[in-house]
């Protein structure tokens, strides 16, 4: 396939008139010079119009959307997850897991495992291509919407257990270094084998900073879950700004994180270590309405999903997509930061970017084509086959 006339956003994260040719589901030829590369005889060709084409989208932390949860722990779960986010542009996914018991936690990552695998050259479906432990090794002050039934302390062989259950899937496991005086020997030893990131903590700036120390790398949905930042005490956020190694998730659909707090951490991690995640929610893309999470009753209304009991504001109702799209026209953000914060970060983040998050000879032939000035999708192109966009474009 050739991909012509397009806005190409290119690996120095700017976009360049050109285009770019897809040949066994991987880039094989970028240009950027503004010349056209021709269509060779029956291969298939995309007039972009101008257009921008930007790679196809990495969600890093997201629990379902369509009325499925990867936590259901079913095969059709995970077919209907990967199917939406494909076709909405976010064609590499890293879900995350709620807080549940250990026997769930395995069953989960183990069918996660098995759908990968199975999965891997369909195009009509996102890549598995990783998994985010948001708990079980959590604070119960700072629990959100995760069920403190199942919240455990620092456990060194449970973490591994997930990990060997995962098939090394596990990309982070999430703790809350103040909740356990032998935090940070976990942290040291679980690093080792996968990334660990601070998730639904307490922990002051001083104990944060010691974690990341311990070899903590990553923050959960920056701002959410955790203490707010003052200027005597600046606690997590405070101390992951302070360690260069870290990165920050930060959640744009405009509900969970105000705009001035979005473009501050950008401003404070710089634009190269900010990750844009949905946090998505089965409830993403169904009507208004209630819905489990985690054996906890959410409800959605409109932009917004809480628990029933409490009114707590639960995971968002916005896929990615959506979260970059808000992220440009309502908070401000130039695009070439929103589209590197939704591809290439995420990537690096999870240590795949060998084959995600950008438009590179080499890469996964994944690309969006987003409209000039209102970023509608187009077209969405996965392994090198089209699988949304208008008919009339290809020719």
């Amino acid at each position: 396939m050739v991909i012509h006339h397009a806005l190409i956003f290119a690996s120095d994260c700017r976009f360049h008139s050109g285009s770019v040719r897809i040949r066994n589901g991987v880039f094989t030829e970028v240009r950027t010079d503004g010349r056209a590369a021709e269509p060779e005889a029956g291969e298939p060709a995309l007039d972009a119009r101008g257009n921008y084409l930007i790679p196809g989208l990495v969600d890093i932390h997201f629990h379902g959307a369509v009325g499925a949860d990867v936590s259901d722990d079913t095969d059709e779960a995970f077919r209907k997850i990967a199917a939406y986010e494909a076709r909405e542009g976010i064609t590499a996914i890293c879900p995350a897991t709620l807080t549940l018991a250990e026997e769930r936690l395995c069953s989960i990552l183990r069918r996660g495992h098995a759908f990968s695998k199975s999965n891997a050259g369909r195009a009509d479906c996102a890549d598995l291509i990783g998994f985010n432990m948001e708990g079980p090794f959590i604070s119960r002050a700072r629990k959100g919407a995760q069920n403190e039934k199942y919240i455990r302390a620092c456990d060194v062989n449970l973490a591994e257990r997930f990990i060997d259950a995962s098939g090394g899937l596990v990309r982070y496991i999430g703790v809350a270094p103040e909740e356990n005086p032998e935090a940070e020997a976990f942290i040291r030893r679980i690093s080792a084998r996968t990334g660990v990131s601070l998730a639904h903590t307490d922990a002051d700036y001083e104990t944060a900073l010691r974690a990341f120390r311990a070899g903590a790398s990553h923050v959960v949905h920056l701002y959410n879950a955790m203490p707010d930042m003052l200027h005597r005490a600046p606690g997590v956020i405070g101390a992951a700004a302070d360690t260069p190694e870290a990165d920050a998730e930060l959640i744009c659909d405009g509900i969970h994180v105000h705009p001035s707090a979005v473009r501050n951490a950008l401003r404070m991690f710089g634009p190269d270590r900010i990750v844009f995640i949905s946090d998505s929610l089965r409830s993403t893309g169904m009507a208004d309405g209630r819905y489990d999470l985690g054996g906890q009753t959410v409800e959605k209304k409109g932009r917004e999903c809480r628990l029933a009991s409490d009114g707590h504001l639960a995971g968002s109702v916005s896929n990615l997509m959506d979260c970059l799209r808000n992220a440009v026209l309502g908070m401000g953000i130039p695009l070439e930061t929103a589209v590197a914060c939704a591809t290439v970060n995420p990537a690096k983040s999870i240590r795949e970017d060998a084959q995600y998050g950008s438009i590179g000879p080499g890469k996964k032939g994944h690309a969006v084509i987003l409209t000039k000035g209102t970023l509608r999708t187009a077209a969405v192109i996965k392994d090198g086959r089209k699988i949304r966009g208008r008919e009339d474009a290809a020719r």
